[in-house]
C-alpha cells in the first residue's frame, strides 16, 4: 500500500495550512482549515475576528494557543476539524486531488512533535489522516 506521510511539496493540498476558505455558521470566513479549528477554540467573537484575520496560518495556530479554550473543547475538536475538512474538500478541485490520493495511507508526518493529528518520529494518533481517509471513503462511497 502506498504511504503519503508528509504534506508538503504535490501533497500540500493536504495540509491545513493550504488556502481554502472555511466558513463558520455566523458567516465569518477563514482563509485556510488551520485558522478556522484554532478560532473555534473559543466561543469570543472577538478572539475569532482576531484569529481571522492573523498574517499566516502559523500565527493563526499560535492565537488560538493563547484563547481560553471552551469548555467542550476535548469533546467537539474531531468534529470541529471534520467539519472544516467537509468544506474544504466540497471544491471540486481538492474533492479531486483527495480522490487522486487512491487508496493511500494519508500521514500527517511532523516535526513538531504533534502526535495527537499527525505523527513524529514513528509516534502518534494520526486523527488528522484518519479523518482525511474516512473522508475521501465518504466521497468515493455517495460518488460526489
Amino acid at each position: 500500500m502506498e504511504i503519503i506521510d508528509s504534506f508538503s511539496e504535490e501533497f500540500e493540498f493536504l495540509s491545513n495550512f493550504f488556502p481554502s476558505k472555511i466558513t463558520d455558521t455566523s458567516g465569518n470566513t477563514y482563509p485556510t482549515v488551520e485558522y478556522y479549528f484554532q478560532a473555534m477554540k473559543t466561543f469570543d467573537p472577538e478572539k475569532r475576528k482576531l484569529i481571522a484575520a492573523a498574517p499566516t496560518p502559523g500565527q493563526a495556530k499560535r492565537l488560538g494557543r493563547m484563547v481560553e479554550l471552551r469548555e467542550d473543547w476535548e469533546d467537539v475538536k474531531n468534529d470541529v476539524m471534520r467539519l472544516a475538512l467537509w468544506q474544504k474538500f466540497s471544491k471540486p478541485d481538492l474533492r479531486k486531488m483527495l480522490l487522486d490520493t487512491g487508496d493511500a495511507e494519508l500521514i500527517e508526518g511532523n516535526w513538531w512533535h504533534d502526535t495527537y493529528w499527525g505523527v513524529c518520529n514513528g509516534e502518534g494518533e494520526n486523527h488528522l489522516g484518519k479523518l482525511l481517509m474516512e473522508i475521501r471513503k465518504d466521497i468515493k462511497e455517495l460518488n460526489i
